[in-house]
């Protein structure tokens, strides 16, 4: 093993970016359902249901994606873990970007009848599948490069991927919004699934032109002459599964809350509330500013204070605006909804900024991607039935919207539970030594 050296910065930005791009590519995708199940599939997809049926139906399709990403989690975590998380990087981006722009190829109910609702439940699965190793994967080829005492920013900037790819795919709909009603849900939806060809291809690129981790070649040395770990999967559930609950609970409110205060809220705005879509599609974009620029500054104090100690005060402060964020929402006043979407996105994105370094910090290397993967896409199998529970609560409601701000309220508390106790592993583990390398990045 080579003398460790300090990091060039250079070299270190050039990584953050690639990992950064590809991320927010991904999410674009991702999230691009999530706008869609909310405004476009439920009409085309699902048109001889009840209208309130319709919007359930197109939710769980939503949320079959969520219950792919253990499944990705357990495949691309072994990938990354045996083979280098480069390669898993680069098979789940290929996924992701094919699986997306075949989403706007799809014919709709009235063309094939119940085939339609059954192959876009395909292509969601299959999307579910790539994420489940896409965010993990990221993640940890940022960390395993960068200085410890950093990890708390430097985890951040994969987090940035979140709200720019909300911006792509929410700013995407909101240009095809702007066409007339029969235009938009004859074609203009498809639109931004089909940008994802071409997208692809830029992803993939930066995918190929990034070095492999040093502690994966770290751990290659040592499999060379040790010969390989068992099963990392098998391994990470027979060590770890407390610890894999722990960052399931620290993990829920940045993937729950944001698809509650995202794709729940503009299904509630339309549908509930009689705003324009346009009003609601808005909201999110403005939301998603905001939480760029809350994910730099909490990234920045968990370098300060402790990733995990930034996690538990933003779970805190999400719980003390549950239920103004909805209140505000419901005035119906364009200013006041847009005030109460990024209020909420705001406060729920302080504890998804260090979610990385604290869940990557409570696992050893030789199945940390296993690990990481399935606590995270775990909590991402909860986080993707969040749209579906707030809309039945709010028809239990009456269409009320203190339903939604109490299962906000809840998984936040879950979060606050699941950062204190990592926080309590982290101190355990102490500063365990990290193989920091001098960093190669391809040109």
């Amino acid at each position: 093993m080579s003398t460790p050296s300090k990091p060039d910065l250079k070299d270190i930005r050039r990584l953050l970016t690639a990992a950064f791009s590809g991320t927010a590519l991904e999410w674009y995708d991702y999230f691009l359902y999530g706008t869609a199940a909310a405004l476009v599939f439920n009409k085309l997809f699902f048109p001889e249901l009840d209208p309130t049926v319709g919007t359930l139906a197109s939710f769980v399709t939503f949320a079959v994606g969520f219950v792919a990403r253990p499944i990705g989690a357990a495949v691309f975590g072994h990938v990354g873990d045996r083979y280098g998380r480069k390669v898993s990087l680069i098979i789940t981006v290929l996924m992701m970007g094919a699986t997306t722009g075949c989403i706007g190829l799809l014919p709709t109910y009235g063309s094939i009848g119940i085939w339609a609702p059954v192959l876009l439940c395909v292509l969601r699965f299959l999307q579910g599948i790539s994420v489940g190793g896409e965010w993990s994967g990221a993640m940890l080829l940022t960390l395993e490069h960068t200085p410890k005492e950093k990890h708390g920013s430097y985890s951040s900037i994969p987090q940035l991927g979140s709200p720019v790819g909300t911006l792509l795919s929410s700013g995407a709909f909101a240009l095809v919004g702007m066409l007339p009603d029969d235009a938009f849900l004859s074609w203009g939806w498809r639109l931004p699934f089909l940008v994802a060809f071409p997208l692809l291809g830029f992803a993939l690129y930066l995918r190929m032109h990034i070095e492999e981790s040093p502690a994966f070649r770290a751990m290659l040395e040592d499999a060379e002459r040790n010969g390989p770990k068992p099963a990392p999967v098998v391994e990470a559930f027979r060590r770890t599964w407390g610890r894999m609950i722990i960052g399931i609970g620290a993990a829920f409110l940045g993937v729950g809350g944001f698809f509650l205060m995202s794709t729940f809220v503009i299904s509630y705005g339309t549908d509930e509330l009689g705003l324009d879509k346009q009003t609601m599609l808005n909201a999110t974009v403005i939301g998603s500013v905001v939480e760029i620029i809350v994910l730099v500054l909490a990234g920045r104090l968990a370098d300060r204070i402790g990733a995990w100690r930034v996690c538990a005060l933003g779970a805190v402060a999400t719980m003390a605006v549950a239920f103004p964020a909805f209140w505000l929402v419901d005035t119906k006043e364009t200013g006041l909804v847009y005030l109460g979407v990024s209020l909420g996105i705001g406060a729920l994105s302080i504890p998804y900024a260090p979610i990385g370094a604290v869940v990557s910090g409570m696992f050893p290397e030789e199945f940390r991607y296993s690990a990481v993967a399935m606590s995270y896409n775990l909590a991402g199998v909860l986080s993707g039935f969040v749209p579906l529970m707030a809309t039945s609560l709010t028809s239990v409601a009456g269409g009320a919207s203190w339903g939604a701000s109490l299962l906000l309220m809840a998984i936040a508390a879950c979060t606050v539970v699941g950062s204190i106790a990592a926080g309590s592993v982290l101190r355990r583990r102490g500063p365990s030594p990290q193989p920091v390398r001098h960093v190669e990045v391809s040109a």
